[in-house]
């Protein structure tokens, strides 16, 4: 899992409450096997006029001229200012996934649905729960100034506005640990392998009949 440390990024402004899991990632792309791939669907029904399925070329779509990241000003935005209950719906960690691989980092709200962020620190994506006023300030500014950017430290726990004012913002030490390290569920066993490598050994030394496989 990448790390999050410090990350300085466009603000694209998703003014909407309510963006359920179907909406960032719809269920026809949930068929894929595979964990990547998804960033090019992500918002697939706003983001486009035609009906997507899975193996599309995007080439081919028709984008959506009104929806926010198909708008000039917002290409490349990497941080995602949203409204109240962001994530709700569905606990398909596609959604996670394919903001991830679309390129946000990290996803600023009043509130989050609870599966949903959960998911997110699980798959090195940060969501950043602010408060309702904080937040509709932050989208009067997006608005208002083209090319609107912020800092995110996770370390300090400040986000840093162009203008140099920082909002605070707290995150559970446990999540942010694994964020600043870039550790997922694997990663936090994978710390422990000598040990776990230990163990079989001895488990195999008083037990060797684990080691033969049953006949196929």
């Amino acid at each position: 899992m990448q790390k999050f440390t410090v990350h300085q990024g466009l603000v694209a402004p998703m003014d909407r409450e309510n963006v359920d899991t179907d909406a960032i990632i719809p269920k026809q792309f949930l068929k894929s096997i595979k964990k990547t791939g998804f960033g090019v669907n992500l918002f697939d029904e706003w983001r486009y006029l035609d009906h997507g399925e899975p193996g599309q070329d995007p080439a081919s779509r028709r984008p959506n001229p009104d929806f926010v990241l198909n708008q000039p000003r917002y290409q490349g935005a990497s941080v995602l200012l949203a409204r109240k209950n962001f994530g709700c719906g569905s606990s398909r960690e596609h959604a996670p996934w394919a903001l991830d691989q679309y390129g946000f980092r990290a996803i600023l709200a009043p509130s989050f649905a609870d599966i949903f962020f959960n998911n997110s620190f699980k798959n090195g994506l940060l969501p950043i729960q602010l408060p309702e006023a904080t937040v509709a300030r932050l989208f009067e500014e997006t608005y208002a100034f083209p090319g609107y950017q912020l800092i995110i430290d996770l370390e300090r726990q400040m986000i840093v506005k162009p203008q140099g004012e920082e909002i605070a913002f707290e995150v559970n030490a446990f999540r942010r640990y694994c964020l600043l390290n870039g550790l997922d569920d694997i990663g936090l066993t994978l710390r422990h392998q000598d040990k776990i490598r230990a163990f079989e050994a001895e488990r195999l030394a008083r037990k060797p009949w684990l080691a033969h496989t049953m006949p196929g």
